[in-house]
């Protein structure tokens, strides 16, 4: 069914009303109400939101503690989407009425140091601080029927068919890509590709462990099949996943519940003979992090360094050594 991504001129500059669905306390049902939009800001944009998906992050907001700081009920949801833009503040000229656009959670100004290098994608001047409102003065633009302010979640709120971001948080696309899919490049899958893109830099060859086959673990998998990992090793507790993992380039399986007398780590490094070359840690668990860290491939020969060892008392023969130049480094033993 084709998608509508016509938009008006008839509220260019003015509030619009229109539907969102709104989270009004931790872990309820969305409830889908009539929301009332204010008109963008300067370096703001209002887009009309053409498809949206649901991501685990929009899962952790939705259950959190009210308790915490930044929980901010009531609140709309969302932040995988794409739309088209209806209109723009001033000082926006990145982006034109009509434009398809995805929105992005974490900003680039295109102007800080970090925005400019390639090694960076958290913007300096912006941050990426879960705001319950915009950016820059902190404000929400949603109010309900009622008058009440409802806040934002990571200056998208996609879950509306209106919203307003900040243009430091757009990103604009080729306006013939298929709308259901370009949803998709808005969170999970850029960051499983980029990951293996750019972050690792995965080599033609490499061997690659990814700890849960999510969204963002398969594209992983999918960034370092494109990269030419010769071994995708996917490491999920769901069996099922295994075949759906083949679709996006995994190669092998392990399932943590079947290892039985040995740790994953360790049935890894026996796949790999040694460890993967690049583990990724896909779900957010402190032990998963540990577990993914020893499933690596140690590539450092650190022994070679080590030519002597002495106790802690006789210290004065490790300077002796590196006088006659007979060490590389001398490891001085304190509990000797």
């Amino acid at each position: 069914m084709p998608i509508n991504r016509s938009i008006t001129r008839e509220y260019i500059g003015k509030p619009i009303r229109c539907k969102a669905a709104i989270c009004r306390k931790s872990g309820e049902p969305l409830v889908i109400e009539e929301v009332e939009l204010d008109p963008p800001k300067s370096w703001e944009v209002r887009i009309k939101i053409l498809c949206t998906s649901l991501c685990h992050s929009d899962l952790t907001f939705w259950k959190m503690d009210p308790s915490v700081p930044f929980a901010g009920f009531p609140r709309i949801l969302g932040h995988e989407a794409v739309g088209v833009v209806e209109s723009v503040g001033k000082y926006v000229e990145e982006v034109k009425e009509g434009e398809l656009v995805v929105p992005v959670f974490l900003p680039n100004c295109g102007e800080c140091r970090d925005c400019e290098s390639t090694k960076s994608n958290n913007c300096s001047k912006f941050g990426s601080k879960p705001f319950l409102g915009m950016p820059r003065d902190g404000t929400s633009r949603f109010k309900d029927m009622n008058g009440d302010v409802v806040h934002h979640l990571l200056c998208v709120s996609s879950f509306s068919e209106y919203t307003v971001v900040d243009v430091t948080h757009l990103v604009k696309i080729a306006q013939d890509f298929p709308l259901d899919k370009a949803c998709l490049l808005s969170c999970g899958v850029s960051t499983g590709v980029g990951a293996a893109w750019k972050v690792a830099d995965v080599e033609k060859g490499s061997t690659v462990a990814i700890f849960g086959l999510g969204a963002v673990g398969l594209a992983v998998a999918l960034g370092a099949k494109q990269r030419g990992a010769s071994m995708i090793i996917g490491i999920d507790l769901n069996q099922n996943k295994f075949e759906i993992g083949k679709q996006f380039g995994v190669t092998d399986f392990v399932n943590p519940s079947t290892c039985k007398e040995k740790s994953v780590s360790e049935v890894i490094k026996d796949m790999t003979n040694g460890g993967a070359d690049y583990c990724f840690e896909c779900i957010g668990l402190a032990s998963l992090m540990e577990e993914a860290f020893n499933s690596s491939r140690e590539e450092l020969n650190l022994d070679g360094f080590i030519t002597q060892e002495v106790d802690f008392k006789d210290i004065n023969k490790a300077f002796d050594y590196m006088v006659q130049g007979k060490s590389i480094r001398c490891i001085i033993r304190m509990d000797h």
